[in-house]
């Protein structure tokens, strides 16, 4: 595969870490500015923030939120990595760039308890409607 094709591929390909939906706050702040934005997804690399107006690709902010289910926020450093190419989509991906080993745990952790409840709920016990 050329070095143009590994820019083509979708950034999904591209993550070290599984990516979950999440529904939740985020608190976005720059030097200037601060934002609350709402988290669609998450990963212990980064996460997505939708329905908002891009920064430029690049651009450090710093983060703050809490993961459902918990009371301690975490703060972390994020670099805007992921922009739509239309100006008119709105969303863009963070990646941290600070995460201590405790926030990636507490981030995994809740990963692995998602995707477990996924699980149970995808087993359910459909077979016996067959009957």
């Amino acid at each position: 595969m050329s070095a143009d094709e590994k820019d083509n591929e979708p950034s999904g390909d591209r993550r070290a870490s599984p990516r979950i939906p999440v529904e939740m706050w985020v608190e976005e702040s720059t030097d200037r500015e601060l934002y609350f934005q709402r988290g669609a997804n998450i990963s212990a690399g980064g996460i997505f923030l939708e329905r908002t107006i891009p920064h430029s690709k690049g651009t450090v902010v710093n983060l703050q939120f809490t993961l459902p289910d918990e009371s301690t926020p975490i703060k972390v450093k994020g670099e805007i990595v992921n922009v739509g190419d239309d100006p008119t989509e709105l969303g863009m991906g963070v990646k941290f760039i600070d995460l201590d080993d405790n926030a990636r745990q507490r981030i995994q952790q809740f990963i692995e308890r998602v995707s477990e409840q996924d699980e149970e709920s995808d087993e359910s016990p459909e077979a016996d409607k067959s009957e």
